[in-house]
């Protein structure tokens, strides 16, 4: 295969409701524009990660674009070895919370003007429990309401809004955290507890303001009040970062244990129920092409 001046598209099929096969066409026109070769993989789901690795071998590509949500996104992220190759992110899936976080939006032509652009940050990525995490994870509610829309099959802001009520009647909350970091410990009660890369959840609202994707740290956040309106703002809305609201952490390595197993997200997919995560900054980081500023 000729590798001179590659551009590997990676395309999640199934992610979101885009139409596939005119992205990859739009995506064709405008890299022959710039005398760049395209090359197409597209994930079935089954050894995903195995046959996009041969894929970035064989095509050497000069520049990856990610088709898809979160979960293509990072899987990318685990797999590249290579920190010089840059990513180019269209946000093709449900939950694109990576996306959001670096402020790319807008419409297919926009899009890839980011994606094969010049400018680029080298953002930071986290370890927890061994698993890559690039935005935002969490323990409590909002990993319990994730599970309950993977389960519903409806998609959408519309399928978490429907979602919210049957998860805080099922679900016994407030937690109660341990958290060791910087040396100390302490204990929280709350909700949910963040362990925060970046500054957004997928859904829109902003719970970690002061967040920088590309600092070094991050933070570890846990929401204590427990009214409706007050998780509805959490998860959906502006969150007030009051103290007697919100606890905050900056740190580059914690320990999080729990008096018992409760439900636990990376990025937007339910990982399942857990009473411990180690959290610390990955060695790897990622170089994402974002929009000029």
């Amino acid at each position: 295969m000729e590798t001179k001046n590659n551009i590997l598209l990676i395309v999640n099929p199934i992610s979101g409701d885009r139409d596939k096969d005119k992205l990859i066409e739009e995506v064709r026109e405008r890299v022959s524009q710039h005398d760049m070769n395209l090359v197409v993989h597209k994930t079935d789901g089954h050894n995903d990660a195995e046959k996009i690795a041969k894929s970035i071998k064989e095509s050497q590509p000069i520049r990856l674009l990610v088709a898809g949500g979160d979960g293509t996104v990072k899987m990318v992220a685990e797999i590249l070895e290579d920190e010089k190759i840059a990513i180019g992110i269209i946000p093709a899936g449900s939950a694109n919370g990576l996306a959001t976080n670096l402020g790319i939006t807008g419409e297919i032509e926009q899009l890839l003007d980011i994606a094969l652009s010049d400018h680029f940050i080298t953002m930071d990525t986290l370890l927890l429990n061994d698993t890559v995490s690039l935005h935002i994870a969490d323990l409590g509610l909002n990993a319990a309401l994730i599970k309950n829309y993977e389960d519903s099959g409806i998609r959408g802001k519309l399928g978490y809004m429907l979602n919210i009520i049957p998860t805080l009647s099922k679900t016994e909350y407030p937690f109660n955290f341990e958290i060791e970091a910087n040396g100390e410990k302490k204990t929280e009660t709350g909700i949910l507890l963040a362990i925060a890369n970046a500054t957004t959840f997928g859904t829109g609202a902003n719970i970690n303001p002061t967040g920088k994707i590309n600092d070094g740290k991050f933070e570890v956040l846990v929401f204590k009040k427990h009214d409706l309106v007050e998780i509805a703002k959490t998860l959906y809305g502006e969150v007030e970062m009051d103290p007697e609201f919100v606890s905050t952490i900056c740190t580059t390595e914690a320990t999080i244990t729990c008096e018992k197993k409760i439900a636990f997200q990376i990025d937007g997919e339910y990982m399942g129920e857990t009473d411990r995560v180690t959290a610390k900054l990955n060695h790897k980081k990622l170089k994402v092409a974002v929009p000029k500023v």
